[in-house]
């Protein structure tokens, strides 16, 4: 049976981001299936620089070079004519990339190729995957924007259905957000992979909660940190720890203000070895205030760690079963979130109910799982 050629186009690999990474994993686990799957990775940015996370030998990387983060140095107006410029060129060099490789079905992660993707001639099957809610894709942060911004991502997402309506399928990552989707008749459900499963799993022993994500108002930090200094000065033996990348001086004012006593928590940058923060620590708490599928309450499930999150769109609650595996509070209640961090903090044997639940429910998230699921979706495109 020949190899199926897939093509996935997305824009760089160089970036320690949940979406590359999750990317990554992907083709690396297709490439390596036997002789099932030829695959390429088309980018249009980071000409010249080397995937941030392991890239099988065995996938193709083609750079468009493109450059459209030079976009966002531009002003919101100044940048209309130059991304249509940059558009253009891409169209161009995709289309003639695809038309020398003949790919059985072309990925788009739902970037600028989204625009024009079915219109070119290459013969193959058309697929967008959506790595965000629909809610918050084209969205901007809620202190960045304005009237206008507002309408574009408004006018966006209306011209965006016109588009998905044309794609052989369309893939989500969680039932939450398929049914946002309303328009649409054929929306499939994959879910992220958790690339490895680790072979350890928290004692439970540290009296230590942790948090995972970007500084940034998406992650809700700063609730988590108002509910913590609901919660701390009940357990003074207990601290909160929180790992991430961004800028973490906007936080660190606010702890300040909300705890004195800067003993009792620690905001820390990214690092390269998260899953030992997980098994120093017995809590986790996912505190954002909406996400596309939520990897680092999944990630820190499958560390045995009991999970206390939001019940934001979209993710947690397709991950978490509240009371079973994990506890969900209602989203952006911080009333809510401070009384379950101190009923988890209070009951060791909940806790360790939960975790114990919550290493099954992330072993149904393996790589090899999940993988299976879209060997089942090329299956049917592309007997």
């Amino acid at each position: 049976m020949a190899r199926k050629k897939i093509v996935y186009c997305t824009p760089s690999l160089y970036t320690a981001g949940g979406v590359e990474r999750v990317l990554t994993s992907k083709v690396n686990y297709l490439a390596e299936k036997g002789d099932e799957y030829d695959v390429t990775m088309i980018l249009t940015d980071g000409a010249g620089k080397a995937p941030f996370y392991p890239l099988s030998e065995k996938v193709r990387v083609i750079n468009l070079d493109i450059g459209f983060e030079a976009l966002w140095e531009l002003s919101f107006l100044r940048k209309i004519p130059a991304y249509l410029k940059k558009q253009r060129q891409y169209k161009r060099r995709l289309r003639e990339e695809l038309m020398r490789l003949r790919p059985d079905i072309t990925i788009s992660t739902l970037r600028r190729e989204v625009n024009f993707i079915t219109s070119l001639p290459d013969g193959s099957k058309k697929v967008g995957e959506l790595h965000v809610n629909r809610q918050n894709y084209r969205n901007f942060e809620a202190n960045d924007t304005n009237v206008v911004k507002r309408l574009f991502a408004k006018w966006w997402s209306w011209r965006l259905v016109g588009k998905l309506r044309r794609l052989d399928r369309f893939v989500v990552l969680t039932n939450e957000d398929r049914l946002s989707w309303h328009e649409l008749s054929d929306v499939t459900v994959i879910p992220n992979p958790l690339p490895k499963l680790p072979d350890r799993r928290s004692p439970l022993t540290e009296k230590r909660i942790i948090a995972v994500g970007r500084y940034a108002y998406q992650k809700g930090f700063d609730l988590l940190l108002e509910a913590w200094s609901r919660v701390e000065k009940q357990y003074p033996d207990w601290h909160l720890t929180v790992f991430g990348a961004g800028e973490r001086v906007p936080y660190e004012q606010l702890a300040r203000e909300l705890m004195p006593d800067t003993s009792r928590y620690e905001l820390r940058g990214a690092v390269e070895d998260i899953g030992k923060e997980y098994l120093a620590s017995s809590v986790f708490v996912f505190s954002s205030r909406f996400e596309g599928f939520g990897m680092a309450l999944l990630e820190a499930m499958s560390y045995g760690l009991p999970a206390i999150s939001f019940d934001c769109p979209c993710g947690p609650k397709d991950i978490v079963s509240n009371g079973r595996d994990g506890m969900l509070v209602e989203s952006g209640n911080v009333a809510e979130l401070a009384e379950a961090m101190s009923r988890m903090i209070s009951d060791a044997d909940l806790r360790q109910r939960l975790a114990d639940e919550a290493v099954k429910t992330a072993r149904e998230y393996d790589i090899k799982a999940i993988g299976k699921r879209w060997d089942e979706l090329f299956g049917s495109l592309v007997p």
